[in-house]
Parts: C-alpha cells; sequence; structure tokens
C-alpha cells in the first residue's frame, strides 16, 4: 500500500515539473491582470480568465458581482456525484498593489525566483488550484470529494462581501484548503491564525478659546490620551493580545481646545475568549474628564482560527503527505487573518497551501519557483484525500 501511495505521489510531482514552464506562463498572465482590492474593473478581467481555465477543466463557474468590489467566482464540476461529500479551496485574487504597479515593479525572474505584485500573495496559490486540477486529469486519479472553489476579490480589505458565501459553503463541505502563502522562506503552513478587531474611539469635548476661556472649553483630545493609556494597559504580549491605537486625529485649530478627537484601534487575539474580554473592555470605556463624552464602535470582525480537532487532523494528513514528497513541514500561528478565520467555525482548515517565497505586501515579494511544483503536489495530495484520512 506504502509503494503504491508513494507511486502516486511520484507521478503527481512528476506530472507537474512536466508541466513547469505552462504553471509559469499561467502565472505570469494572472500577475499582469493587476487586480487590487477597490478596482472592481480590473478584478472582472482576472475572474474572467481563471473562469475560463475551469470551463475548460468541465467545471460549472458563476460569477457572483460585488457593490463595491469584484464579488467571488464559485466554481464546481458539472458532472458530479451529488452523493459525494464537497471540499472546499478558497483564494483570493485582489492584492494590495494599486494599478500601473508593474510599470515600476515589474514581473521578474531571477534564478531560482519569481517576484511581482501578488505573486506571493497570492496569485501563486490561485495557480496552484487550476494545475492541481490538471494534474488530477492528466493522470486519471479520483477524487473522493467533490472540489469546490471560491475566489473573492475582497479579502485584502476583510472579505465583507465575500464572507456570507464563504460561511455558507464551509458548513457544507468536509474540509476547507486556503491557498495563502505559508510562512516564511521555510514554508510553514498556518494551523492557526489571530482573530482580528477593529474599533473607533470617538471623543466629543468642549470647544473654547485656549488664550482667553481655556479653562471654558473640555479637550477631547487630552481625553483621547487617557484612552489610549487604557488601550494600551490592554495589550498582553504572553497571551498574544495586542491593541495598538493605529490613528488618531482630532482638534479644529492650535488655538482652540479640541471639541472633537478620534483614534482607530486595531486588536488581535489567538482565542475566542480573550476576543470577548477585550471587546468588553473597549466596549466599556467611560470618559476620565467632566464635560467629555466617549463613544466607542467596533468588535472582532475575523475571529481566531483555533487548533481545533478538525484542523489538527488535517495538519497531520499534511505533514503525511509531505513526507511523501520529500517535505518536512513545520507549522506556525500567523497575526494576520484571512478567510480561513471563517472557514475554521465550521469545518476542518488548513491554511498557508500556497507557494514558498517572502515579501508578502513588500517591494521584495517574490516566490521560490523549485517549491512551485512541489507545493502544487502536495496540494494535489490533499484533495485525494479520503474523508477523515490523517
Amino acid at each position: 500500500m506504502t509503494s503504491k501511495v508513494t507511486h502516486i505521489a511520484d507521478g503527481i510531482l512528476n506530472q507537474l515539473k512536466s508541466r513547469e514552464k505552462e504553471m509559469l506562463d499561467f502565472l505570469e498572465e494572472l500577475v499582469s491582470l493587476e487586480s487590487p482590492s477597490r478596482d472592481p474593473n480590473s478584478q472582472y478581467q482576472i475572474l474572467k480568465f481563471i473562469a475560463e481555465e475551469l470551463k475548460r477543466l468541465g467545471f460549472y463557474t458563476l460569477h457572483v458581482p460585488g457593490k463595491e468590489t469584484g464579488g467571488f467566482l464559485y466554481a464546481r464540476p458539472l458532472n458530479r456525484d451529488k452523493s459525494k461529500a464537497s471540499q472546499l479551496m478558497i483564494g483570493h485574487c485582489d492584492t494590495v498593489w494599486a494599478l500601473d504597479t508593474l510599470k515600476k515593479m515589474p514581473l521578474r525572474k531571477d534564478g531560482q525566483t519569481m517576484s511581482g505584485p501578488g505573486i506571493y500573495d497570492m496569485k501563486a496559490g490561485l495557480a496552484q488550484i487550476i494545475f492541481a486540477l490538471k494534474a488530477i486529469d492528466a493522470l486519471n486519479l479520483t477524487l473522493p470529494l467533490t472540489p469546490v472553489i471560491l475566489i473573492n476579490s475582497d479579502e485584502e480589505i476583510g472579505s465583507k462581501e465575500s464572507k456570507k458565501a464563504i460561511e455558507r459553503l464551509a458548513k457544507v463541505c468536509e474540509r476547507a484548503y486556503i491557498m495563502e502563502p505559508p510562512l516564511g522562506l521555510t514554508g510553514k503552513l498556518k494551523t492557526a491564525r489571530k482573530g482580528l478587531g477593529r474599533f473607533t474611539i470617538t471623543v466629543k469635548g468642549k470647544a473654547a478659546h485656549a488664550g482667553l476661556d481655556p479653562q471654558k472649553g473640555a479637550s477631547a483630545i487630552v481625553e483621547l490620551s487617557h484612552q489610549i493609556q487604557r488601550l494600551y494597559a490592554m495589550n498582553d504580549f504572553d497571551k498574544g493580545i495586542t491593541v495598538n491605537v493605529g490613528m488618531i486625529e482630532g482638534g479644529v485649530s492650535p488655538n482652540v481646545i479640541a471639541p472633537e478627537s478620534k483614534a482607530v484601534v486595531d486588536v488581535r487575539v489567538l482565542n475566542k475568549k480573550d476576543g470577548e474580554r477585550i471587546t468588553e473592555q473597549i466596549l466599556s470605556l467611560k470618559p476620565t474628564l467632566p464635560e467629555v463624552e466617549v463613544y466607542v464602535e467596533g468588535g472582532i470582525g475575523r475571529p481566531p482560527m483555533e487548533h481545533t480537532s478538525g484542523n489538527r487532523m488535517l495538519w497531520k494528513l499534511a505533514k503525511a503527505k509531505g513526507n511523501l514528497l520529500g517535505l518536512k513541514l513545520e507549522e506556525a500561528t500567523a497575526g494576520g487573518g484571512s478567510d480561513g478565520n471563517t472557514t475554521s467555525l465550521y469545518t476542518a482548515t488548513l491554511d498557508g497551501l500556497g507557494t514558498t517565497g517572502d515579501g508578502a505586501h513588500a517591494q521584495h515579494e517574490h516566490i521560490l519557483l523549485d517549491d512551485f511544483p512541489v507545493r502544487t503536489a502536495l496540494l494535489t495530495l490533499l484533495m485525494l484525500a479520503e474523508a477523515g484520512d490523517n
């Protein structure tokens, strides 16, 4: 049995390596189709390109437009056994890069790296989905679970328009594979992620002339400074709790006691319990000065992706499949969030299945070319795993 499994793994890897040029050409096309999060027209182009490729593979595709973004692409096989359980592959086509970034940050192949805007986060992962399916088709392998694909265009800005669709699919799928890039140059899979919260603190004070009648005013800026100290006291790095005041604004003029101020706060937590506690503390903030009002809005938008039993099962499965490919996989907790935070609430989830590289959201964004077919082979083996296989 072991030799048969090894033979299949070798066959998949060899198939993908033989198509390396085709894979790179496809990836180059994805990167050349620039698709910033807030530009629906550009996103329509890349979603159309991917949909056409999936149709050639025998998939039914549906593009659901968004109100403020390009929406999302849903795909599943045209001919499917409805008695089979499903497995979900999720990726996003949006990037943090503005249109025309390629003019100053061109797609470049340098030795064993390929760089370009969005290549690591996460257009390589999108290409992996396509070529995993192509390898399965070419080798006449049978998927035990029906592949369902969702590619959204708003992940980098919180997946607000695609979240409901992701939730619905996660609830009916046996497992979810998230094609975000792995962590670090060693390619650690993401088996946990912090939850993310966003809060806005608005302070209403009382204006007065700073020279003539300062005592008649109530400074919203001074009050906000007290609230910021309270917020920073909530940090607990040992528990993985971070509370960061990332933006502040306020006042109308240097010679006026500030009548209003505002702060935007980023919160990250490792578990639901801490998220609930920090949320309660922030929403309960009260003024320290007289004649001042404090208003708080917000909450945890992306709950933590925790070490559930289903998630641990998929991690063990990935380690075993990685061994067949000569990969000694490691795991890590990511400080940022992804759509895996959402799917993990409803189904077994494994994140970070993209291609090894570095520089997400940075000028040196790149992937390691040697790892591209290997990580695609890993995804292929995971897709071919039986339900409950570990």
